[in-house]
């Protein structure tokens, strides 16, 4: 069977989160659940190294701004993770080249990863910091549910993914055409309360 669709899930799963992708396929492979995870990602530095990093990323996701900061850094890192793995997946499966899965987990975990700093820094203008937690736990309780699911069901997990990913870009640009339309009210009325304080203000002399 084609490892297509455990590439492509892996790949978005990337893009929101790379390092529970590593712990929870590794994890599956080293507990036996499933003989699809290459042996490089069971190494034990492998899930120690994905642990700890996903532990770190797990409370600054979680802060407001510091999420944000936290994306940019990992801008490069996600895709780059998501290629990875895919490769790795491929290797192991041996039904799809390196290389085309490689290019399938990276750009694909580049679009979700577009998809989550952009939504992140739309939550960021709320003035309350529940909205980045329970974004943050529902982002991470899909990762896993969905990796989980592509590893016995890749063909669904695929399709949800996909329609995630659609949805999430569409979000995105809805909410930054909101954005860019606010602030442009909120500096024509600036401009206005200028004007109009010039207009009231007595001639000097």
């Amino acid at each position: 069977m084609s490892v297509l669709p455990l590439v492509f899930t892996s790949g978005w799963a990337s893009g929101i989160n790379a390092y529970a992708v590593v712990l929870l396929l590794g994890v599956l492979g080293a507990t036996g659940l499933t003989d699809e995870v290459p042996e490089a990602l069971q190494r034990p530095d492998v899930l120690i190294a994905a642990g700890l990093l996903f532990l770190c990323e797990a409370v600054a996701d979680k802060i407001p701004y510091v999420d944000s900061v936290w994306d940019s850094v990992h801008t490069v890192i996600r895709p780059v993770g998501g290629a990875v793995v895919a490769a790795l997946l491929a290797g192991q499966s041996g039904s799809l080249p390196e290389l085309a899965a490689g290019a399938v987990g990276g750009s694909t975990a580049l679009l979700s990863h577009a998809v989550k700093a952009g939504t992140r820094m739309a939550v960021n203008t709320s003035p309350e910091p529940f909205s980045n937690i329970v974004l943050s736990t529902a982002e991470d309780l899909g990762v896993a549910g969905l990796v989980a699911l592509a590893l016995f069901h890749p063909v669904a997990a695929a399709s949800v993914a996909a329609a995630l990913l659609v949805l999430g870009l569409a979000t995105v640009g809805f909410l930054v055409h909101r954005i860019r339309r606010f602030r442009r009210r909120r500096a024509q009325r600036r401009a206005e309360k200028r004007l109009g304080a010039q207009a009231v203000r007595p001639p000097s002399g």
